[in-house]
């Protein structure tokens, strides 16, 4: 039975309880506009390793609460007045309740945990909600430095974004108490790998590259935030080239400032061949994970394999 992600709310009645009217309206609100493609990851690995339905429904709910959770955060923290098309709830609600329903998603997420009965998936879980606002914290510091360093980046990066990554790929493996260091070392490794290569992706957006979703040109730019492409268009530059080329207004402006359309064109080139390093690193570690898993389960594989296409390219595999 397939779920649509605006369902994932729905797991236990006391997550939201009928007397709180307001809640429910900002969390369906909230869940109808997402992909739920966390879910769905959640719910590839759980075909494949033979995760009961209840057990299955919690992790998908668990990843659809965090990744929520820290939107409602970012949104109020970024100033962002739109999420998934419709008004930001700081905006639609208040300030004030934006951080108490994210805050109280993470709750939920914690006592429904806790109810399976697996100590080390409620602890890892809190490690990476630990994660994100570590990262949350180190992004904000350096919003407005245009010296930022694509190492800074990512160390941001496997903070906020590869860290629901691998939470989707080592979660269901330890609801099942599989522990072995070997698998989930490997298993950290391409969920760090996914991570980067999705958040690298969507920072080309911000440039109008494979931009099918229609996101704001020079957005994150314009916030004062040097996103990866943007750092690495930047390394090497004087301060006198960035002060020009932070302030561009439109991608013309900033085709001139970097040097011109063609010298934009080689070093997304350039920027492309990084990432298909990372894409080939993912590769291997597929190969590692195979020699890994129980017999049945080499299908997992063929399904893991294609997530590169998806989350750099933003493609569908051929």
């Amino acid at each position: 039975m397939q779920r649509s992600v605006i369902d994932l709310k729905v797991y236990d009645p006391k997550d939201f309880p009928a007397y709180l009217p307001k809640l429910n309206k900002l969390y369906e609100d909230l869940f109808s506009g997402g992909k739920g493609f966390r879910a769905k990851l959640i719910r590839m690995m759980s075909a494949h390793l033979g995760i009961e339905p209840k057990t299955e429904l919690l992790l998908s709910q668990t990843i659809e609460f965090i990744h929520n959770a820290s939107l409602l955060h970012d949104d109020l923290i970024d100033r962002s007045h739109l999420r998934r098309g419709k008004t930001a709830a700081w905006l639609k609600y208040t300030p004030e309740y934006a951080v108490l329903a994210g805050d109280y998603l993470l709750a939920r997420v914690m006592v429904n945990l806790s109810g399976h009965g697996n100590i080390k998936l409620v602890q890892y879980t809190a490690e990476v909600i630990s994660d994100l606002l570590e990262g949350e914290w180190l992004q904000d510091s350096v919003v407005g430095d245009f010296f930022v360093t694509m190492e800074q980046l990512d160390r941001i990066h496997n903070l906020k974004t590869a860290s629901l990554f691998k939470w989707c790929i080592r979660a269901p493996f330890i609801a099942q108490e599989r522990y072995d260091e070997e698998l989930h070392n490997i298993l950290s490794e391409m969920g760090t790998l996914l991570g980067q290569l999705f958040q690298r992706s969507d920072d080309l957006l911000d440039y109008d590259i494979r931009n099918d979703e229609g996101k704001a040109i020079l957005g994150d730019l314009k916030s004062g935030y040097l996103n990866s492409f943007g750092a690495f268009m930047c390394a090497g530059a004087t301060r006198h080239e960035i002060d020009h080329i932070v302030k561009s207004k439109t991608l013309e402006q900033y085709y001139e400032n970097v040097g011109g359309k063609a010298r934009f064109d080689q070093k997304l080139a350039e920027f492309d061949e990084i990432n298909r390093g990372l894409i080939k690193m993912y590769d291997h570690h597929l190969e590692r994970l195979q020699s890994l898993l129980k017999p049945g389960e080499e299908k997992l594989i063929d399904q893991l394999r294609p997530l590169t296409e998806i989350l750099y390219w933003r493609r569908k595999p051929s």
